[in-house]
């Protein structure tokens, strides 16, 4: 079969690999009928988060048809439209139980504290083979399989797997309530799922910071206020934008690669911090492999953090979505301790939220394709890949379609 084959940093391509097959009584083949590619897998192939293992299939975002069960999996039947949650989980464990999926005790061959197992990641997260391919296994099927309801499309059920859950995490992290002004730090399509679910769960304003104008212009379709960082400061304009009191959540949907203001004020202030984020470059992708505009790891590590510190009321609370590897260790610790903010943050614990999500999209409360920019296939995933790396206009979020 075809599948998106992660070979070194820098390096991926669409390679013929072998099918998967049934290695557990537990396990399920799916025919993959569209996958997606996602920010994350991006840190993969730029050096952010390093240990891959060279002959990984990419990908954690599918939906697709069963095509096998193993006779432990009683829920299930062959030919039924599933969508596949990216995070895996065994549904057994006490975490699991608790609703703390991304914790499992037992889908992580690791070890119990190896900590959250998902597809196409690095040793540390199983390894798992990814989605990005024709056909995948799926273990403890009997949990790691959703039901898609009839009416809803494989190009909204693909938007559950991941970025809507996460965006639907980063929420709740931040304990949005009614009323509440939400600030999103990045307009990539978990930040604008972000500011959707932020609008669901009752913010009287969502302001959501980007510095990119095609971004910026889709995000108005979530209604939310948006802030270029290359254009002004964004915790200067929230701050203005609130009376002074700065937003009552912040959604940090950015993570390690945050980029520089090239210009405005923004850029000058950052400009005295440029040695300390090299300092947590290096710390954080000692091996990187930038070619012909590709693959450049994002120059500012800890800025979206520094910025959710200082953008934040008070007492406030910021709510950790965007992809830190556990190498990064630069927070502004003392700045969170003294203004008394509340910090959430990790893994997003997808198989709890996505029955639910995928049942709003059924009754028409929500439609997370609004993010849906590009609609490619298998064989030009990577010239797709490299406009999304480069945030090409028009280039929010990339679907593959397989079937």
């Amino acid at each position: 079969m075809k599948a998106v084959v992660w070979h070194d940093v820098g390096k991926i391509s669409v390679d013929e690999v072998s099918m998967p097959t049934i290695q557990d009584p537990a396990d399920a083949i799916v025919r993959i009928t569209t996958s997606a590619i996602c920010g994350t897998d991006l840190h993969f192939i730029r050096g952010t988060m390093p240990g891959m293992r060279p002959g990984t299939i990419l990908g954690h975002e599918a939906v697709g048809v069963i095509e096998e069960l193993g006779p432990q999996v009683r829920d299930f039947n062959i030919g039924d439209r599933v969508v596949i949650p990216s995070t895996i989980a065994c549904g057994s464990c006490v975490y699991c139980r608790a609703g703390y999926y991304a914790q499992c005790d037992n889908a992580n061959p690791n070890g119990r504290d190896a900590g959250t197992a998902y597809y196409g990641g690095p040793l540390s997260t199983g390894p798992f083979d990814g989605l990005q391919a024709e056909y995948a296994r799926v273990p403890f099927a009997h949990t790691n399989l959703v039901a898609i309801p009839p009416g809803v499309s494989d190009e909204q059920a693909v938007m559950v797997s991941d970025i809507f859950p996460t965006a639907w995490f980063g929420a709740r992290l931040a304990e949005v309530s009614s009323g509440d002004v939400v600030a999103v730090l990045g307009a990539g399509p978990v930040g604008q799922l972000a500011a959707l679910s932020a609008r669901m769960q009752g913010a009287g304003r969502v302001l959501i910071v980007d510095g990119n104008d095609d971004r910026l212009e889709v995000a108005r379709l979530q209604n939310a206020e948006t802030i270029n960082f290359n254009v002004e400061h964004p915790v200067d304009a929230i701050k203005e934008l609130t009376a002074g009191i700065g937003a009552d959540r912040v959604i940090d949907a950015v993570g390690i690669d945050a980029q520089m203001p090239k210009d405005g004020p923004a850029a000058m202030d950052a400009e005295q911090l440029i040695g300390r984020f090299a300092t947590e470059q290096d710390t954080a992708a000692p091996r990187i492999a930038p070619a012909d505009g590709t693959w450049e790891p994002g120059d500012a590590p800890s800025l979206a953090l520094r910025w959710a510190t200082q953008a934040v009321a008070k007492a406030g609370t910021v709510g950790i979505i965007g992809v830190y590897p556990p190498e990064h260790d630069a927070f502004p610790i003392g700045k969170a301790m003294n203004a008394n903010l509340t910090l959430k943050m990790g893994n997003c614990n997808h198989r709890k939220y996505v029955p639910g999500l995928l049942s709003r999209i059924a009754g028409g409360q929500a439609d997370p394709t609004t993010v849906l920019t590009q609609q490619e296939t298998i064989p030009t995933a990577l010239a797709a890949y490299q406009a999304f790396d480069r945030r090409s206009p028009g280039w929010t979020k990339v679907t593959l379609e397989l079937g």
